[in-house]
């Protein structure tokens, strides 16, 4: 029995992951399957009470479909790029809303950060989790880059880290040792993870994902100018009374 993963890219900058069954079966986000082709069937079981509150706590999809067979499973195409990544009865932290898909032989769980990290990271207090032996595959937006640490440590500032090992301390710190640096910087609070371990991560996204951040910071900021003014005149009439 063998599941094979395939990431494609099409010709207007979509990327897409193709998976193909050999008398075996993969596990999916909901709703990512654009069509299967040949004997596959869907399943979709109901989660236990346990998987029921994991899934609400991360965020995810309560139902994870599974498709069992032999055949081709297309998985829905996104301007995002994809990474497919290996477990050897190992446990990864997720970014979230990263997972995309798995092979039987991994479990989808959850991790539990710290009090702090889950404040300031803007991560929250629980994150989804793998474990298990079998590939992976996840989201990002731009192309990933694999960091080994080994008792090192890697500091992110805005990079978007798509999985970490489990075994490395995840915490969210100053970038400067005082309060004052850290201000004048401009960098303000980073996270940190340090020991042993492998990080997936992308520190640029792509064209098409920068082109999209633009576009939706640009309509912030102009609609944050159209109220700034009327607040600002509102409270002028205020001061004048």
């Amino acid at each position: 029995m063998t599941t094979k993963f395939e990431i494609c890219s099409s010709k207007d900058l979509l990327h897409y992951v193709q998976v193909t069954l050999q008398n075996d079966s993969v596990r999916t986000e909901a709703g990512v399957a654009r069509y299967w082709r040949g004997n596959i069937q869907m399943t979709s079981q109901m989660p236990t009470m346990k998987g029921f509150f994991k899934s609400t706590m991360t965020g995810n999809k309560v139902f994870r479909p599974i498709y069992t067979g032999t055949g081709t499973l297309m998985l829905t195409p996104r301007f995002h790029e994809f990474v497919s990544f290996d477990l050897k009865n190992e446990r990864y932290v997720i970014e979230k809303g990263a997972y995309w898909a798995s092979d039987m032989g991994v479990e989808v769980d959850i991790q539990v950060n710290n009090v702090a990290a889950g404040m300031m990271s803007g991560e929250g207090f629980f994150q989804t989790a793998v474990q298990g032996t079998g590939t992976v595959i996840a989201c990002s937006p731009g192309p990933v880059e694999v960091v080994d640490l080994k008792n090192d440590r890697l500091v992110l500032d805005g990079a978007y880290a798509v999985a970490r090992s489990s075994t490395l301390n995840f915490t969210v710190q100053k970038s400067s040792r005082s309060f004052t640096g850290t201000l004048v910087s401009g960098q303000g609070l980073v996270q940190v993870l340090q020991g042993t371990g492998r990080v997936y991560f992308s520190p640029v996204p792509n064209h098409t994902i920068a082109l999209q951040e633009i576009i939706v910071d640009s309509i912030t900021g102009n609609i944050a100018g159209m109220i700034l003014p009327k607040k600002k005149g509102l409270m002028g009439m205020l001061s004048k009374k």
